[in-house]
Formats: structure tokens, sequence, C-alpha cells
């Protein structure tokens, strides 16, 4: 699907580079129990109850991401303790108010165009479909539990880079991500599977060095605003497939940031959570 949407950026007339991967099969679960690192001191433990959830049927290298630990926060986005990558993303704890903070970036070339990604076959939430330049989570370790200035957040951000586009560490630093804002949304990829997170809003504006994961990412492409507007209106008419989290950042605040990348300090609202 994505060789055909990006078939249609070009005869819109974009130039922007256009790569595509073959996704690895789905696996057998190495992962046997969920791996829990030790929390500093005085840090509250989560204590939900896993569901049990068969993931024979999924992708080995996904399942094995699943016993990361992310950071548990209340609605104000304040830590109250950590869980499994598993337990965040299960619409039964989801729905019991279970809430992790994440990060979505949005890195343009030095021709103001954005990176999108096709998200491959085998990720668990939302896949095959197309969204912004990376979306992950910061973890439960010293280094990305860090707030001041997100700095945590951003080196998180540095670090999901490289794991998913293969950006080098040293052309992305955290210095050179933005923090613009936050957001809070929910939403359900299937009937086991969903996200609620409070996403902080992240921007570069670089050339980088790309040699995409095929089990991370199908594809990839940078866009016009233009390019982007129309395969927007093709995600409206369900031609395509796009993730609940770029719609709305994209409906509501994208392009109003991408007409100011040179201005963007104008933008920066660390106090305000969007509820979405």
């Amino acid at each position: 699907m994505w060789r055909a949407l990006c078939g249609f950026v070009a005869a819109v007339g974009g130039r922007g580079a256009v790569r595509s991967h073959a996704s690895r099969l789905p696996a057998g679960s190495l992962l046997g129990q969920e791996a829990r690192a030790d929390s500093p001191a005085g840090r509250k433990r989560s204590t939900t109850a896993m569901p049990e959830v068969n993931t024979d049927n999924l992708d080995e290298q996904q399942v094995q991401l699943l016993a990361e630990m992310c950071i548990l926060i209340d609605e104000n986005d304040k830590k109250i303790g950590a869980d499994t990558k598993k337990n965040c993303h299960l619409n039964e704890n989801i729905d019991k108010g279970l809430l992790h903070r994440a990060f979505s970036v949005f890195l343009f070339n030095t021709e103001d165009k954005l990176l999108l990604q096709q998200r491959s076959d085998a990720k668990i939430t939302f896949p095959d479909c197309f969204t912004n330049t990376c979306c992950s989570h910061p973890l439960s370790t010293p280094l990305e539990l860090e707030e001041n200035n997100a700095h945590g957040v951003r080196r998180a951000a540095q670090r999901r880079l490289r794991a998913e586009l293969g950006i080098p560490l040293e052309q992305v630093t955290p210095e050179e991500i933005s923090y613009l804002t936050r957001i809070h949304y929910k939403a359900r990829s299937d009937g086991i599977w969903g996200e609620h997170e409070i996403d902080y809003i992240l921007f570069v504006r670089k050339n980088v060095t790309l040699n995409p994961d095929p089990n991370e990412i199908k594809s990839y492409c940078y866009v016009t605003q233009e390019e982007l507007k129309q395969l927007l209106e093709k995600a409206s008419k369900n031609e395509i497939k796009i993730t609940p989290w770029f719609k709305l950042i994209a409906e509501t605040f994208l392009f109003k940031w991408w007409d100011n990348l040179h201005n963007l300090n104008r933008f920066v609202d660390h106090e305000k959570i969007h509820r979405m």
C-alpha cells in the first residue's frame, strides 16, 4: 500500500526520497516472564495485574520489546511508577486508566520537507499505518527519567531515531531536538492493544543519514505540505491507514508549526497539556 501511496506523492509532483523495506514474518514469542527493572528508591511500582495475552502469533523482535519498562504518569504527567510496555498497551489496563509517557518526533530536512514513515507489518499496535518520523516512549531509566527541559525524553528520541531509522547518534543530539508541547490522547489499535499517552511533541530540522530497520519501518518518504494534505485526504477516504496521534496532530497543530519552522519559539508551551 505504501508503494502506491508514494507513487501518489510522485504523481502530485513530489520529489522526496522514497524507500521500501520487506517486513519480517511474524515469529513465535521468545519472551518468558516480563522483565522488571528495579525502581529508584521510593518510586512507586505498578500493581496492575498482568492480563493473560497470547503473543505466539506476534513478531519475535516486537514481543521482546514488550518487556521494556515505560514511565507511568498521572493525567498531569507526574511520575507514579513504571510498568512494562506490554501492560501499558493492553486495552484492559488502559480502560482502567493506565497512562504512560511518550514522544513524537517530526524531522524536517533543510528543504523543509517532513520525513514520514510507514510502520512495519510486524508492529503490535497500528501496523502498516503511516505516521510522523518517529514515535516511541522514554524508558524508566535514570537518563530517560530526567525531567529538566525534557532531557530524558529527548535522549529517548535520539535513541529511537537510531533504532528505527538508523540515524547515527552524533547526527541528532538531544540539544538539537526542540520540545514544543504535550498532548494527551487515547486510541485502540484492535480489541487487545491500544495507546494511552501523554505525548511530547519534538521537532528537528536537519539533513540526516537513513538506514531504517525493516522490523520497525516498512517504508519512508519526505513530503511537502501540499503532498501531506493530499495524503491526509486519502486517509479520510480509507484509501490509506494513518496513526490516530498523527491524524490528531496534523489536523490541529502541524501545518501552523510547519509554517513557522524558523520561529518555533512562539509555539513552545511546556505548561499546558492538550487533551485530545
